[in-house]
């Protein structure tokens, strides 16, 4: 297939594999769903009763008080007793096959062109870090809410978005599934798809 150059007369042709593939719903939840779980720290953390410090001994007696039986004073019933269902530091990684990566990524680009939110130029860059350089640039693409993808990581480029809230900086390597999903419009050169071709191929 035929991609558009953005202002530009020629056009480039790209892989059917890669970007006019099937739309797979459940593929590209369940890689996203994954993705987003491997971000989580799992790293909270609480004492149940045999963690708190102390409470070794029965409190009273077993009978004759009048009170209620007791066995320990770290009860979750008691002012500073453990936790009743204490959360413990866990692993919330999925595992996904690199085969199912790989096509949850197609799945989306080929989306993405269907609906006209890939925009392809031949060259974005910034001649000195400064916002107002790169607002200047995408408003002459007509976009705000974008995903910029660069062949390889340029710093001019993410200094210079680092202030704008709608619009990310990446690189292929880089390059996610909930990054594009999160973002309006794909924003990527000519070189870049080359690039995702190849690793997607």
């Amino acid at each position: 297939m035929d991609l558009q150059v953005h202002n530009s007369n020629e056009k480039i042709t790209v892989s059917d594999a890669v970007f006019a593939a099937d739309y797979k719903v459940s593929l590209v939840h369940q890689v996203v769903t994954a993705y987003m779980a491997a971000g989580r720290a799992g790293t909270s953390a609480q004492k149940n009763r045999s963690a708190v410090r102390g409470g070794g001994a029965k409190p009273w007696k077993q009978k004759g008080s009048g009170r209620a039986r007791a066995g320990t004073s770290r009860s979750p019933l008691w002012r500073s007793g453990g936790v009743t269902f204490a959360a413990q530091p866990r692993d919330y990684s999925q595992k996904v096959n690199r085969k199912m990566y790989r096509a949850a990524i197609r799945s989306m680009l080929s989306e993405l062109v269907r609906l006209g939110r890939i925009i392809v130029v031949d060259d974005i860059t910034v001649d000195a870090p400064k916002t107002k350089q790169l607002l200047s640039r995408l408003n002459e693409l007509g976009v705000s809410d974008t995903l910029i993808v660069t062949e390889t990581g340029d710093e001019k480029l993410y200094l210079s978005a680092r202030n704008l809230p709608k619009v990310e900086i990446t690189d292929v390597a880089g390059l996610n599934p909930l990054s594009l999903l999160r973002y309006e419009n794909v924003v990527v050169t000519v070189g870049t798809l080359r690039a995702v071709e190849e690793w997607l191929s």
